[in-house]
């Protein structure tokens, strides 16, 4: 890297101090990025269908042996598995996506998805069910790589806009998911007119409802290969990428497919691993990082909250009305995204609004023990219902984060070329804390209640610690975005 990359990346005060320009907005190309909205939603269709139905799932197979507090420590080291093998893989993917161009990197991921979701549906076992989220990690390396494709195709006069609809892929499953969960799981108890005479759906009771989503993801794998183009104007071919040089298939494979350098100049060469080390790099990874820390904890607890019996601090809600909860905050956050994100964010910026969507998370831990209590003294009646609905509103803060640190990681990149080796840089973070946070969380909740610490209360204030903190983070993203060298 040359001594000038060197100082446009490290010197920050001449980076912020560049006035704003205000230019017209470039029309968003809608083709590509309606294709992009849809392929984000096979991660959260597949990782939310499981939701409702994962407690049930654990206490059936019987690794827990009959005790209700151990289901907990399970049901979180199923959630966790996902992004303990995403977090050894996800920065190999994207970094490989920079070489050879994102729709192989796609297709790939996309092939897992499928193949895994078939496969936890066909579990019989705990670790059945733990292997096939262990495979689903390991071969899905599209999060990063599916937003460095949004920063390539947009420029700083439409991301906002663009990240808006972002968030509709993820409130899309997060609706969807659940309800086919809560509703398809056990179908021939639920439909036995339809499935009560199929000993297939007797015997792989959560299939159906895991078949939907695998089944997307080959559809959406099909999308991919015909509709989608390639954003890495300099990729590499298959071939080249996996031949040595000196080997026949080397040799034959053209020169500008071999090497950026001999095509582009060098300042648009994606940099070595060690260069995005950075200090704008690594604070914007760092806040993504502990919104995505608070966010899976509060996720893997509500639904494990919802499940678990009223004496033990819970609701003791059935999985068709936990999906329906699920559902309904998919719907509200989705039209809150589209509608509200690009006039608040420009309203009051994207610091101001990341900081006040991660101080949203306090109220929202704090709900739990206030439905534990009123729940154990007059049942789960209108007070506490009342309490979800405010519980749901005010986890929409955590939401508009998203979009916001985003449009910092896309400014953070040293150059456009790196923009995938950066995104994956940050989902290795993220994906190590989503990897800690389910397990973590759902295990302090079961301690909470097979010891009863402090009420059963510890887990909520441990994730209030967090939050607190998280929002504490916040406060070192700078006041104006960085100046965009990965921008058109």
């Amino acid at each position: 890297m040359t001594a000038s990359h060197s100082r446009d990346v490290d010197e920050e005060t001449p980076l912020l101090a560049a006035p704003p320009v205000h230019k017209k907005p470039t029309p968003v190309p809608w083709a590509q990025v309606s294709i992009l909205l849809i392929l984000q939603l096979a991660e959260p269709l597949t990782s939310q269908v499981v939701y409702p139905f994962a407690p049930e799932f654990v206490r059936k197979v019987g690794i827990t042996h009959g005790d209700e507090g151990r289901v907990g420590y399970y049901v979180g080291l199923m959630q966790s598995i996902f992004f303990a093998t995403q977090a050894m893989t996800v920065l190999h993917w994207s970094r490989i996506s920079d070489t050879v161009g994102r729709k192989p990197v796609i297709l790939t991921g996309l092939c897992g998805l499928s193949l895994s979701m078939y496969l936890f549906g066909l579990s019989t076992t705990y670790w059945g069910a733990v292997f096939s989220r262990s495979l689903n990690g390991a071969l899905n390396g599209n999060i990063g790589v599916l937003k460095s494709m949004i920063a390539e195709i947009t420029d700083s006069t439409n991301l906002a806009q663009v990240y808006a609809y972002m968030p509709i892929a993820w409130a899309t499953g997060g609706t969807i998911g659940p309800i086919i969960g809560g509703t398809l799981a056990r179908p021939a108890e639920r439909f036995p007119e339809t499935f009560g005479d199929s000993e297939f759906m007797r015997k792989y009771p959560y299939f159906l409802a895991c078949a939907v989503p695998a089944t997307f993801s080959a559809i959406a794998w099909l999308v991919t290969l015909f509709f989608l183009k390639e954003t890495v104007p300099s990729a590499m071919s298959l071939r080249s990428f996996f031949s040595k040089p000196g080997t026949k298939d080397y040799a034959e494979t053209p020169a500008s497919s071999r090497s950026s350098s001999r095509t582009i100049d060098a300042s648009e060469q994606p940099y070595p691993l060690r260069a995005l080390l950075i200090p704008r790099v690594l604070i914007a990874a760092a806040n993504y990082a502990s919104l995505s820390l608070v966010d899976i904890a509060y996720r893997a607890v509500q639904p494990l909250f919802f499940a678990t019996p009223i004496e033990l601090g819970g609701l003791g809600l059935a999985p068709p009305i936990i999906g329906r909860i699920l559902s309904a905050f998919g719907i509200l956050n989705g039209f809150f995204q589209v509608l509200f994100f690009a006039r608040i964010h420009d309203r009051w910026g994207t610091r101001n609004v990341f900081i006040a969507g991660m101080m949203s998370a306090i109220p929202v831990f704090m709900f739990f023990p206030a439905m534990s209590t009123l729940a154990k003294d007059g049942g789960v009646g209108m007070a506490v219902w009342v309490l979800v609905a405010l519980q749901i509103i005010c986890s929409l803060g955590l939401s508009l984060c998203y979009g916001c640190i985003f449009i910092y990681l896309s400014a953070a990149s040293p150059n456009r070329a790196s923009l995938g080796a950066t995104n994956g840089l940050a989902q290795l973070m993220v994906s190590v804390m989503r990897a800690v946070g389910p397990a973590a969380a759902n295990s302090l909740y079961s301690l909470s209640i097979q010891h009863n610490y402090l009420g059963g209360r510890l887990v909520y204030i441990v994730l209030l610690g967090i939050a607190v903190a998280s929002a504490g983070l916040a406060y070192t993203l700078p006041r104006q975005v960085w100046h965009n060298q990965a921008g058109k």
